[in-house]
């Protein structure tokens, strides 16, 4: 067998090898949406993952199976918190990490090395303290403490990424828009948010990703069913005494992961683009 021959028989296998891994890690996705086309009564005595039966009554029933309201306002919800959080990040974050990136102002290596510590601060370190915050003025129970720090820049994760980022541009592109009578704003807003689009994109889909997959945030500030969020929603179809409404858990599981995959396919050459050349230039 000659070379050309084994390298052809080397990728044969070698996507083979990665077709098998992806079956195995999306069966249990694909099983939810099968569990999600079954009578509750065969959901976990029909092991395959053909439906003998398909009825599309778990999606009725789930949608209009909350009491006084319906899952279209946790969907609401999510998508209001999430889409404010995204605009923020992106808004926020982009303009530390050019700061830190382009600007020299004083203490700036600290301030930095402060940004690189609160990336190594486990969240349940500031979790009380926070909470006691929102308390005291009175915003438990509304969105405010899901999106407000969102204003402030605190996302050290991209932030990092960004200056990351940023720092690979040529410095030359800077100076120049300076000599053409850019201050800063121009520069940020002319040459940065431009060339930085992958970064911000990367930014977005992450803000989004985890804001709409977010249990605990919500769980903690918001006590009304009409401020719940999807995630809060689908613990609604569990029930501690053993009734259980799983097709409609099911059904709405599988409509909550519609935006998500939406926005990552839509966005998926910029985010690879993104993550690529975060992590090669520094």
């Amino acid at each position: 067998m000659n070379l050309a021959a084994t390298s052809r028989m080397r990728k044969i296998s070698l996507h083979i090898g990665i077709s098998l891994i992806g079956i195995v890690m999306l069966y249990p996705v694909l099983w939810l949406l099968s569990s999600s086309l079954k009578p509750n009564a065969l959901i976990f005595t029909e092991p395959g993952l053909w439906p003998k039966e398909i009825t599309f009554n778990n999606y009725i029933k789930g949608w209009f199976s909350v009491r006084n309201s319906n899952f279209g306002v946790f969907f609401w919800n999510s998508a209001k918190i999430s889409l404010i959080s995204v605009l923020a990040n992106v808004i926020t974050c982009s303009m530390a990490a050019y700061a830190f990136a382009r600007i020299d102002f004083s203490l700036k290596k600290l301030w930095f090395s402060l940004l690189l510590l609160t990336l190594m601060l486990p969240e349940q370190v500031t979790l009380i303290p926070k909470y006691i915050l929102f308390h005291e003025l009175g915003w438990i129970n509304s969105i405010l403490p899901l999106i407000a720090p969102k204003f402030l820049a605190v996302e050290s994760f991209f932030v990092f990424l960004m200056i990351q980022f940023i720092r690979g541009l040529p410095k030359e592109l800077d100076e120049s828009a300076t000599i053409d009578g850019c201050g800063y704003t121009g520069i940020y807003l002319r040459i940065i948010l431009p060339l930085a689009v992958p970064a911000l994109i990367t930014t977005a889909l992450f803000t989004f990703i985890w804001t709409w997959d977010d249990f605990f945030g919500p769980l903690l500030y918001l006590n009304s069913l009409q401020q719940f969020t999807v995630p809060l929603g689908l613990r609604l179809f569990l029930d501690s005494e053993g009734q259980s409404n799983w097709g409609g858990l099911f059904a709405m599981s599988a409509l909550s992961l519609l935006p998500v995959v939406i926005v990552f396919f839509s966005s998926q050459k910029y985010f690879v683009e993104g993550i690529a050349t975060t992590g090669i230039k520094g």
